[in-house]
């Protein structure tokens, strides 16, 4: 990172930050602070959207993943157009029609007060602790690459992020969050049209390379639960989750429901859910340019390189320049191989190009095995090491490829993209503990001003809480590999619930509160038994498919009590 590098990352947080602070100043009333005093035109909203979705770890991790396993995970965002559209038909208007401040009061209206204050608890649940990963999982790459302490890195972030949320509530939100987009999507074309102009081959010929190496196959017709990229899962499970995320999730219908009208907010849904498959594809696109770039220029043996510094200064430092002999050894032989199959393909002749795919198939199982040797050799020198490298591809080959200036902003992208997402999670946090509990069963009769007070409070609190959970998240490891879960263990709950008050009309509270209960501890019980069984019955169910079970459940078990009732 050069002088101007820190120029440009600094430079852009500051304006992003210090432009939503101005343009929100004065937000003094509860409907102007929780829902901007349904200012926003479609554009806004779907921006918003598109950022509050668009976490940093998908700039770090996607890249990554199509690196490591193609572009398949595209498959996931299938059925979000469809979701899309559920969502503008079913949910928008009757939000619009009760003018709620979060989604859970509607769940009031229909059913009980006990129902409402559930949903709104399992949302917070799963909403709160996600808000620390949020932090957490871009903080410590960052922090590893940068050389920063994690601890002021994770500091950094969400202090800035409090400022300028606690300010100007949902409003500064979605408007710094429109600056935060281009930041984001502008950042990674200009790193996608670099990495292709970098390449020795041409665009024609990374596409072979990338083809003969599988890394281009976008959609798998296999059906098989466990896996959760296919096309049957994208078209079906994610279907569920997307439903709930923006149907039944605060983070998300509170960017709607600062819309100018219902059109508006239709407009913004469904711009999100047709731009945001382009934006996947291209993210994951780079991440195989990326790849294709790494076959003809040497990449290190690790991606987090700090971990093969430390190794250089161990004990095991001979034992890694061997490891480190045979990986370079095997990367030219691979360099190789890929002039050879590019020059098959010239001539057309497939009998030598399916040789040559044959021949880089056994060179790949080669290198990772000397890395799984490097990786081996990472935890004997520091057993707490994390050797999952993946996402550390794409920000190491920016610090290491890219021109002076084009760093700095993209490290401002994934900034942004964190700052973005969770700034959404505190000001839905904010919201839904200030409407759904402390306003209405804890202080019920206050001043407008009070409660604008109490949610900003609130808002500055979560965000406390999120900073303090990303300092110590590395003391629950396990935590945190269960938090990427979370949205899948709980939102097909939350969206059973809305769907029995959106269409099963004769349904009460009490029979959708139990099922809501059951329901969850079905999904529960089917999580933490996944691989092992109970009574003799052994499943592998992919956490995707929760969502679907969760939401069926619950229609299931409220049909049923309301019958039994009767």
């Amino acid at each position: 990172m050069t002088s101007l590098d820190w120029i440009v990352l600094f430079g852009t947080l500051g304006a992003i930050a210090s432009y939503g602070i101005y343009k929100t100043r004065g937000q003094n009333s509860l409907d102007s602070y929780l829902r901007g005093r349904n200012s926003m035109n479609w554009w806004t909203i779907g921006l918003s959207i598109m950022a509050t979705q668009a976490s940093a770890i998908t700039f770090l991790s996607t890249p990554g993943q199509a690196y490591e396993s193609g572009m398949g995970f595209i498959q996931f965002y299938f059925g979000l157009p469809i979701a899309m559209i559920i969502i503008s038909v079913a949910f928008i208007p009757i939000y619009y029609r009760l003018k709620v401040y979060t989604a859970y009061e509607y769940l009031e209206n229909r059913f009980d007060l006990k129902t409402r204050t559930l949903a709104a608890l399992l949302f917070i649940i799963q909403r709160g602790l996600a808000s620390g990963i949020t932090i957490y999982a871009p903080a410590i790459i960052l922090s590893t690459l940068l050389g920063w302490n994690l601890t002021w890195t994770v500091v950094f972030i969400g202090v800035v992020v409090i400022i300028y949320t606690v300010s100007g509530g949902t409003a500064a939100v979605s408007i710094t969050q429109k600056q935060q987009m281009a930041v984001m999507m502008g950042g990674m074309i200009l790193a996608g049209i670099i990495v292709i102009r970098m390449l020795p081959v041409s665009f024609s010929e990374a596409l072979h390379v990338a083809g003969s190496m599988e890394k281009l196959d976008l959609v798998n017709l296999e059906f098989d639960p466990s896996d959760r990229y296919n096309v049957w899962s994208g078209m079906t499970a994610a279907v569920f989750l997307f439903l709930s995320y923006f149907g039944a999730d605060q983070s998300q219908v509170q960017r709607y429901l600062s819309g100018q009208t219902l059109s508006q907010s239709r407009m913004g849904l469904i711009m999100n859910g047709f731009l945001k498959v382009p934006m996947q594809f291209i993210i994951l696109f780079i991440g195989v340019m990326v790849f294709v770039f790494y076959q003809f220029y040497q990449p290190p043996v690790v991606f987090n390189t700090v971990q093969t510094e430390k190794l250089q200064e161990s004990e095991y430092a001979s034992e890694f320049q061997s490891l480190q002999g045979e990986f370079d050894a095997l990367f030219e032989e691979g360099k190789q191989a890929y002039q050879e199959l590019l020059i098959a393909v010239d001539a057309e002749d497939d009998v030598s190009k399916n040789q040559v795919k044959a021949s880089l198939g056994q060179i790949k199982q080669k290198q990772e095995a000397v890395r799984d040797e490097v990786k081996a050799l990472i935890v004997k020198n520091d057993p707490v090491a994390e050797t999952r490298d993946t996402d550390y591809v794409f920000m190491r080959f920016v610090m290491d490829h890219l021109p002076v200036g084009i760093v700095g902003l993209l490290f401002a992208v994934i900034f942004s993209a964190a700052m973005s997402s969770s700034a959404s999670e505190l000001n839905s946090l904010g919201s839904t503990t200030t409407i759904d509990l402390y306003k209405r069963s804890i202080k019920k009769e206050a001043s407008d001003g009070h409660y604008v007070i109490s949610s900003k409070l609130f808002t500055a609190l979560w965000g406390a809480l999120a900073i303090f959970f990303a300092i110590y998240a590395s003391l629950f490891e396990n935590l945190i590999q269960a938090v990427n879960l979370l949205g899948s263990l709980f939102y097909g709950t939350i969206l059973g619930i809305f769907l029995v008050g959106f269409f099963m009309k004769w349904v009460k509270g009490f029979a959708v509160f139990l099922a809501a209960l059951l329901s969850q501890a079905l999904i529960l019980v089917i999580h933490f038994q996944n691989g092992e069984g109970l009574f003799g019955i052994v499943w592998d169910i992919g956490f995707l498919w929760y969502n679907a079970i969760g939401c069926l459940s619950v229609m299931l078990f409220a049909m049923l009590l309301q019958v039994l009732k009767k």
